[in-house]
């Protein structure tokens, strides 16, 4: 589904330059829910800006499906990120003059591709998100995990190889953090999505198939959940991560 491949990316300030990315390489399977976790300044950010094609890469690859993103022209990048790619962020960025629907539409209506199949298929997203009572509220009129709910299923709307969500749990309580996994799990699970969510939240991060951990710029451990619970997955993410401290 999508490979990254010695990816590297440096900044330069003045006549200084800053490499945040150092040869990253990963990949995530098709239908999986894969988080990457770090410290502030491993390069997490900047890794998912490389692959939502917002920021140029110095050298390496990115491979989406069949497609190598580097060899793409400007406007097919902007199809690949319309319709090949979902985003779901921190600060939901839902449109406060439209309703939960019409904003769960937009990217479709962006795509100039809404069709009596698209609002069924958003009907559908509501219906699997539980927001179907609220579609026709705006956003200053619903909670914040309904907020991100809605979020997810925007991303959702034109059928995306991949949701890349950026600290979705990041602005929300315990419990809307745990509806906005449940979210992603829905997605997963009813829709066949596939997840790669950027986080520093070890609960949230305990969910996934596969944690891959980056500090100063490279790929530290990557851990797979395998057949363990949530809550030994999370401990262990935790010991993972007083280590990664420590050292």
């Amino acid at each position: 589904m999508l490979t990254v491949k010695d990816l590297h990316k440096s900044y330069r300030v003045g006549k200084t330059t800053y490499e945040v990315l150092k040869g990253v390489s990963l990949e995530v399977a098709d239908g999986a829910f894969v988080a990457v976790m770090g410290p502030s300044g491993s390069g997490k950010t900047t890794l998912l800006n490389c692959i939502s094609c917002y920021i140029p890469a110095d050298s390496g690859q990115i491979t989406l499906g069949d497609r190598q993103l580097s060899d793409l022209s400007g406007d097919d990048l902007a199809q690949v990120r319309n319709r090949q790619l979902g985003f779901v962020f921190q600060d939901f960025l839902l449109l406060d003059g439209l309703t939960v629907r019409e904003n769960i539409l937009l990217p479709a209506i962006i795509g100039g591709a809404v069709s009596g199949q698209t609002e069924a298929r958003a009907d559908q997203l509501c219906d699997v998100f539980g927001i179907s009572a609220i579609a026709g509220k705006y956003p200053a009129e619903i909670s914040g995990g309904e907020k991100q709910r809605t979020a997810v299923a925007r991303a959702l709307i034109n059928h995306p190889l991949l949701i890349l969500a950026d600290e979705p749990t990041g602005n929300l309580d315990s419990k809307s953090s745990r509806a906005v996994i449940r979210s992603f799990e829905q997605a997963r699970s009813a829709l066949d999505a596939t997840i790669f969510m950027v986080t520093h939240d070890s609960f949230a991060a305990s969910f996934c198939d596969q944690v891959v951990i980056l500090r100063d710029g490279v790929v530290w451990q990557v851990l797979e959940r395998g057949g363990a619970e949530r809550s030994a997955f999370q401990d262990r993410l935790l010991d993972v991560i007083r280590d990664m401290g420590k050292e």
